[in-house]
């Protein structure tokens, strides 16, 4: 199925992140463990450096296309595959992430804030981005009508939408569709080359108050979840008419 949603846009990212409460150990011996261990099952991730804010990371080469990433940040643990085989592919690199975190970075269900699971897509246009997601997303909308004013165009569509999928409202989904055109940048068509339109879709699990937080659990139940809204709700309702209208405008 990932190699299906491969063919759908230019980049397809299958992302995991946990959020904690507390600030993530930094010293140098528990950041080279963490990641030798991970290094130990994914040998081809030979890349290891450190971002501002003593942010770590260990990656894959990029420049196939396709590659894994795994980071440390002050108060999250990331990782991700960026145009994965499978979702299989990417999922074992989480669940090892998640397996290795309380001995090793010593994050236990306490201090978990939230886990998060994102499919993400990029769509590469050069013309006009809010153009693209206008027509795309809000021609049928009550936003459209504000388009029909003398000399209107789109130059800020850029929505995002969170809705709760469990009666506590601790499951969440977040569905948000990104321009990069600046309405500073020259040309009557707002033209960003090299740059791509952005659609992540997110489903983020916070803690029960009342029952300890099996992360392992909840990022399995997670998966299936936003595997089924992709396919049932994200890729018919956002994916499709994103590139619909792309492969239009690329033949005008």
């Amino acid at each position: 199925m990932s190699s299906s949603y491969s063919s759908l846009c230019d980049d397809f990212y299958l992302d995991m992140y946990v959020n904690t409460e507390l600030d993530l150990p930094n010293q140098r011996d528990t950041v080279l463990a963490f990641f030798e261990q991970i290094q130990k099952r994914f040998p081809s991730m030979g890349c290891f450096y450190r971002r501002e804010k003593n942010e770590y990371c260990l990656e894959e080469d990029r420049s196939s296309g396709q590659y894994r990433w795994v980071t440390l940040e002050t108060d999250r643990i990331s990782s991700g595959v960026v145009n994965p085989s499978s979702f299989e592919d990417a999922y074992c690199q989480d669940r090892l992430v998640i397996e290795l975190m309380p001995y090793m970075l010593s994050v236990n269900h306490l201090d978990i804030d939230s886990v998060d699971v994102t499919f993400a897509m990029d769509f590469d246009y050069a013309g006009n981005h809010d153009e693209v997601i206008a027509e795309a997303l809000f021609e049928q909308s009550a936003f459209n009508c504000l388009l029909d004013l003398p000399s209107a165009k789109p130059i800020r569509f850029s929505p995002a939408v969170v809705v709760a999928l469990s009666d506590d409202c601790r499951t969440q989904g977040r569905i948000s569709v990104g321009s990069k055109t600046s309405i500073y940048e020259p040309g009557e068509k707002g033209e960003t080359a090299d740059e791509s339109i952005s659609l992540s879709f997110t489903i983020r699990q916070y803690p029960s108050s009342t029952e300890k937080f099996d992360a392992l659990k909840s990022f399995g139940n997670q998966c299936r979840l936003a595997e089924e809204l992709m396919s049932e709700k994200i890729v018919p309702n956002f994916v499709r008419p994103l590139t619909n209208v792309i492969v239009q405008k690329r033949l005008r």
